[in-house]
């Protein structure tokens, strides 16, 4: 990764790292985990977060935006920019894809100016350094110095509050720009002023997430002194209009430090549901008691976890991490329970709220994982969110990624099938688990994405676009959480079937070569072959990686792979060989994908996040516990660009949370986790008891250090254990895991084959 930071010196941006989170506590206090978690992580290179503000799974993320398109620019900012555009109240995390930034305000001041221009001074662009910003959970400020306008920005589930901070003027402003969008084309707003304090509207748009409507209503602590609206950059008579370029403002003389504040409403299903989220979650005028909650619910949600380390840079990784884990799937219904659908209609929530923005093709290998363990309390509304979907929808299809309600289907599979089939083996199952495995059935029966194929001959023949060897790959892993589901509930011709299908991952497999391979409609092999390259324009038969980056994706079957590629000691020198080559991908910078690459694996991309941990089921874990760290410590830090890919709504920081705790889910429904090496010396984890049996559940790292990367025992609750894996039932039981580490390898520990991660 690249160690330049742009704007900023690197002792510049550890001192706001460091300041940002205390601006909201008392002087002299004990730093929480909250005051180690820096938002700003991330925002350079690939990362593709936002800084700004929201509270954990918020419908409302109000961020600036620094550019509107772009693939960098894909959560609306990236560090390297110098200017603002304004500030928009909801962003997307860590996505390969733009969509969001919506609803824009601009405070400004001088004369007025509609649009944005493509450089400041030409519009209501503005300015800004990396030292006049601040950026902490919950809360984000930064200077305007154009219009010397101090922002600050906090939030609630539903509503973005705002503080401007001008000076002394006749000429203040604030902008409101329904034409802005990140990535997207507005194709329909309306901005109505009700009085001098209080605006209404929606903004319509057409993007990644297909159409999209959101409605708010915003009112300001004072009066204005003028407003107006507009088409494009001319104001137009009246108080409301409607169009493609609708912008309007709000006028104000102020005097020097005056603060205008605006909150602001969202909301999917109306204007009066934006107004009602508005009125019952920010009732006042008091931002900085906004801003004070919103700290205390992110410390609250990042507390979960007690660290001990006598590095705070890698304390201040982890809680980052952790940040990041909870921003995704966000809340979509109103405080009434109302959400608009991906049918595009409103519906109601009874009971549970309704979530968007489940990237499930990232998030279902890690992210939904750590959530069952430190967010039991939402799995259920995960759960029947998906089952509505499923309803609410009419296309034989759990949700894919679904983005603001809507199904965008990005990705390949319907890995919604592994995280319910998951969540009921945890022992989640406020839902109706029969109706979960008929939608499984059905969404992996129709004909979407050759699945017809698939069913018929084992295998999808090789053509433009088709992506089949991983699909064949993904559909096996789905098969096999089908099968799991049916079995428990008693349904075992079902899950023989779904069984059976599971191991359709062989018909891929050449063993001639050790490497999946495309086939041809008759199902020889297709050729050329070249193990090492990708399918950079067509994704003929891969998905953004080449052969070796999905060589490994039989989660299910491990032990059959090893099987298949010869044994434990091929299989090993296999995984050495994928990490250790000097050989070069050919074409890696036609897929921005493909990042984070040690030889031919790419830590930037999900289909490799399980492969360092492989070699526990192969009796080797001596070295899975030097290479997690190895990967940990090259592709974190606690730097702007201390991810070193797309976040992918939490999957590659929850990769590092769980490795930095010393085990991993390679295989998410079966509840069991691989056993790598701590980061930490001391972790602690607080469990829920209205989930779990324990109160608490406690790794320890004796003699931890970077010079002491390998396990030389361990001990569970008191007891010796030699086996490379817990299982999720002992950890939700409570209790502590303590593992002595030392300098050289215990090849013995976890060798035996009775000591090896279980198979299905």
């Amino acid at each position: 990764m690249k160690k330049n930071y742009l704007n900023i010196g690197w002792k510049n941006f550890r001192w706001i790292a460091l300041a940002a989170p205390c601006l909201l506590a008392a002087p002299g206090f004990a730093k929480s985990a909250v005051d180690f978690a820096n938002p700003m992580i991330g925002t350079a290179e690939h990362g593709h977060v936002y800084p700004g503000a929201t509270v954990p799974f918020g419908l409302v993320q109000l961020s600036p935006d620094t550019r509107d398109n772009t693939w960098d620019g894909s959560s609306g900012y990236h560090y390297s920019d110098g200017s603002i555009l304004g500030f928009t109240h909801n962003h997307l995390t860590g996505t390969g894809c733009a969509d969001l930034g919506n609803v824009l305000l601009m405070p400004t001041t001088g004369a007025l100016k509609l649009t944005p221009g493509a450089n400041p001074g030409e519009g209501y662009r503005a300015r800004f350094s990396h030292s006049d910003e601040t950026a902490s959970p919950g809360y984000y400020s930064v200077l305007l110095p154009d219009y010397q306008v101090k922002v600050e920005l906090t939030a609630t589930t539903r509503v973005g509050f705002h503080r401007y901070t001008f000076p002394a003027t006749d000429a203040a402003h604030v902008i409101i720009d329904l034409q802005h969008g990140v990535g997207n084309g507005v194709t329909d707003s309306q901005l109505v002023i009700e009085d001098s304090r209080t605006a209404s509207g929606y903004r319509r748009s057409e993007g990644w997430g297909g159409d999209k409507i959101y409605y708010f209503v915003m009112e300001f602590s004072k009066p204005s002194t003028s407003s107006g609206v507009a088409q494009a950059d001319k104001d137009v008579a009246g108080t409301r209009t409607q169009g493609k370029e609708t912008k309007g403002h709000f006028d104000f003389k102020t005097k020097a430090g005056e603060q205008i504040l605006v909150r602001v409403g969202i909301s999917t299903v109306s204007v009066e549901g934006a107004r009602k989220n508005l009125h019952a979650e920010v009732s006042n005028w008091n931002f900085d008691g906004i801003a004070k909650a919103a700290r205390q619910e992110w410390d609250k949600a990042l507390s979960k976890f007690v660290i001990e380390t006598k590095d705070d840079n890698l304390k201040e990784t982890f809680y980052s991490s952790f940040y990041h884990t909870l921003l995704a799937p966000t809340i979509l219904n109103d405080v009434d329970g109302q959400f608009r659908g991906p049918d595009g209609k409103v519906h109601q929530a009874q009971g549970y709220d309704y979530y968007s923005e489940f990237s499930l093709w990232d998030t279902f290998r890690a992210e939904n994982p750590l959530l069952t363990l430190v967010q039991p309390q939402r799995v259920n509304d995960h759960i029947t969110t998906m089952l509505e979907h499923y309803k609410i929808f009419g296309q034989n299809t759990l949700p894919v990624w679904t983005e603001s309600g809507k199904e965008n289907w990005c990705m390949i599979g319907n890995h919604a099938i592994p995280v319910i089939s998951e969540a009921y083996a945890k022992g989640f199952r406020k839902w109706n688990a029969e109706e979960a495995l008929t939608d499984m059935i059905a969404a992996t029966d129709k004909n979407r994405e050759q699945l017809d194929e698939y069913r018929d001959k084992g295998f999808i023949a090789t053509r433009k676009d088709a992506q089949t060897v991983s699909k064949v790959l993904e559909y096996a892993y789905d098969d096999s959480c089908i099968a799991r589901l049916a079995r428990a509930l008693g349904k075992n011709d079902v899950a023989d079937k779904y069984a059976q299908r599971s191991q359709n991952w062989q018909n891929v497999f050449d063993p001639s070569t050790g490497f999946m391979r495309g086939k041809n409609a008759d199902g020889s092999w297709l050729t050329p072959f070249d193990d090492k390259a990708t399918d950079s324009i067509n994704f003929n038969e891969y998905t953004e990686a080449n052969a070796w980056q999905y060589n490994f994706f039989v989660l299910h079957n491990v032990p059959g792979l090893i099987e298949k590629l010869g044994g434990d000691e091929k299989f090993v020198s296999r995984l050495d060989e994928m990490f250790d080559t000097k050989r070069e991908i050919p074409n890696l910078k036609m897929i921005p994908d493909v990042t984070g690459v040690i030889g031919m694996y790419s830590h930037g991309n999900e289909p490799d996040h399980h492969v360092s941990y492989l070699y526990n089921y192969a009796g080797q874990p001596w070295k899975t516990q030097v290479r997690v760290r190895q990967l940990a410590t090259m592709f974190y830090t606690n730097t702007p660009g201390g991810i070193c890919g797309n976040d992918d709504c939490g999957q590659t920081s929850a990769w590092y949370v769980f490795s930095a705790l010393g085990f991993y889910p390679v295989d998410p429904t079966s509840g069991v986790y691989i056993l790598g090496s701590p980061l930490v010396d001391q972790v602690t984890l607080k469990l829920d008891s209205k989930y779990t049996k324990g109160q608490s559940f406690t790794v320890v790292a004796k003699n931890n250090s970077t010079a002491n990367p390998y396990i030389q025992s361990a001990t569970l609750n008191g007891k010796p254990i030699t086996r490379s894996w817990i299982t999720h039932t002992e950890i939700t039981a409570g209790g502590k895991l303590v593992l002595t580490m030392g300098p050289t390898p215990n090849k013995d520990f976890g060798s035996a084959p009775a000591d090896r991660p279980p198979g299905i």
